[in-house]
């Protein structure tokens, strides 16, 4: 496990909400956070059929664009009576052509749950997988998951994304209803963090 030696650091996402929790859990250990956003990088095509390796198209991308080490996510929601899905399409099920639209996505996933009869509770994870590369070709792979269930009607305002209708195991309220703080001590994005601080910086 390679340890990060560097000062700064670049979030290869173009996501408001992922690049302030990325600064919030990364702030303790003195690390500036610099988005893709920032440093008006484009958006690479993620090709692949799997968290890893779409990670991976973006991490490697922010590398050769800038030269300095990046850090890249994948990740979504895996509804199990979708056999998986939306999976690595979460984002592209709220895509509109004029945006992102999350409610859209959200009504989707329940629908195709009513449509298919599924069982209650209906189990779900969110999933991230975190590539940090180096300007070497170095890589570092963490992967965290976050189980629970996806309810209906949505439920808060807080958080992004399908975070209304994903009810964690051991809680009883959404991640659309919790505090941020709360949120980043048990989210699958922290869980991967969270390996990724005890490998490459602790």
């Amino acid at each position: 496990m390679r340890k990060f030696e560097g000062r700064q650091l670049l979030v290869a996402t173009h996501n408001a909400g992922k690049l302030a929790e990325m600064r919030a859990l990364l702030a303790p250990y003195g690390v500036e956070v610099v988005g893709a956003a920032e440093m008006a990088l484009p958006e690479p095509e993620e090709t692949e059929d799997n968290f890893v390796g779409n990670a991976r198209i973006k991490a490697r991308a922010a590398v050769a664009a800038t030269g300095l080490p990046a850090l890249a996510d994948d990740s979504g929601i895996c509804v199990d009576a979708l056999d998986g899905a939306p999976g690595v399409y979460t984002a592209d099920w709220a895509e509109t052509g004029s945006g992102r639209d999350f409610g859209m996505a959200m009504e989707r996933t329940w629908r195709e749950l009513e449509a298919r009869g599924a069982p209650h509770p209906r189990k779900a994870q969110f999933r991230c997988t975190l590539v940090l590369a180096w300007p070497d070709g170095h890589e570092e792979i963490f992967e965290g998951v976050l189980p629970g269930q996806v309810v209906w009607p949505p439920q808060g305002v807080e958080g992004h994304g399908y975070d209304p209708i994903f009810q964690p195991d051991g809680h009883d309220m959404t991640l659309g209803r919790m505090r941020p703080q709360d949120k980043n001590a048990i989210s699958h994005r922290a869980v991967a963090v969270r390996k990724l601080l005890e490998g490459c910086f602790a």
